[in-house]
């Protein structure tokens, strides 16, 4: 039973873990770049959840879309202001490493001064309850969390498979050039699926803010865990992704039970680490081509 259990609370952390990378994952899908900020713009849509449901008692799953639009906006100017200009540039990922990382910097700086450092969890009667089956409890926080994780990458899923835009988004990842030659406005999607990456930060941290506590300098706690996500399931594949939140997620709730919680997180960087020195193009990835 103490298996079964272990592995409800996997998996239900791993639908948040999948929302958390998937908009890191379609970011560098897109326009290569590797979103070292991501975490930290999760953390800027917790807050908005949480000051939401503090001053005026607005449930964080109500929040989400309007954390998802507020940090879209906020997508859109760090893309025309930061990220337009050198989106040719040859080395544009190797340069939006550091631009990234001192952004992750000045975001922290900013969230911790606006709201200190304090530790703040939002606090619905839901994060605190669970519905029980026998002797296996099932944590509603992390079950809705999780619900509504997958229902926002299956609506994505469906969105860039189905509409228009959806095909010149994935034709801009497969060629940048080919589909810029075919008529697709590549800078125009290069802005629009940076915005809808940064949203789902958003929403990711709308959810973030009622499952785990938080405080500006959490995120780089976060950056490892995000990345080996996105590692193991292919840079820019959002499927990956999610396969691999759930692996891992599961992994390390069996590893914390059985070698206790300090561990748990070490299975994320253990498991970056690995994949980055036996299979750096992860499960879903292409394989590297030799220059």
């Amino acid at each position: 039973m103490d298996i079964l259990q272990t592995l409800i609370l996997g998996l239900a952390l791993g639908g948040v873990f999948a929302l958390m990378g998937s908009g890191l994952s379609l970011i560098f899908g897109v326009m290569r770049i590797v979103n070292l900020a991501h975490p930290a713009l999760i953390i800027g849509g917790a807050y908005v959840a949480y000051w939401a449901f503090r001053l005026w008692g607005v449930d964080p799953l109500v929040m989400l879309p309007v954390a998802a639009v507020i940090l879209a906006a906020i997508g859109v100017v760090l893309y025309k202001l930061v990220f337009e200009r050198e989106a040719r540039s040859a080395k544009y990922t190797e340069m939006t490493v550091l631009l990234t990382f001192a952004l992750a910097m000045m975001v922290e700086g900013a969230l911790g001064t606006a709201f200190s450092n304090t530790q703040r969890v939002t606090s619905p009667d839901y994060a605190t309850d669970a519905f029980f089956i026998g002797s296996v409890f099932i944590p509603k926080g992390q079950l809705y969390a999780g619900i509504v994780s997958l229902a926002i990458i299956g609506g994505l899923a469906l969105f860039l498979k189905y509409s228009r835009f959806g095909y010149a988004i994935r034709a801009t990842t497969q060629n940048r050039d080919a589909a810029e030659l075919l008529g697709v406005n590549v800078n125009l999607v290069g802005m629009m699926s940076f915005a809808i990456g940064i949203g789902l930060a958003g929403a990711a941290g709308a959810l973030v803010s009622f499952v785990f506590s938080f405080f500006p300098a959490k995120h780089w706690e976060w950056i490892a865990v995000l990345m080996s996500l996105v590692v193991l399931g292919g840079m820019g594949s959002i499927l990956g992704t999610v396969v691999a939140s759930f692996l891992l997620s599961v992994i390390a709730a069996f590893v914390g039970v059985y070698a206790g919680a300090s561990w748990s997180t070490m299975t994320f960087f253990l498991a970056l680490f690995l994949v980055l020195l036996i299979r750096p193009q992860g499960l879903f990835g292409e394989k590297p081509e030799l220059a």
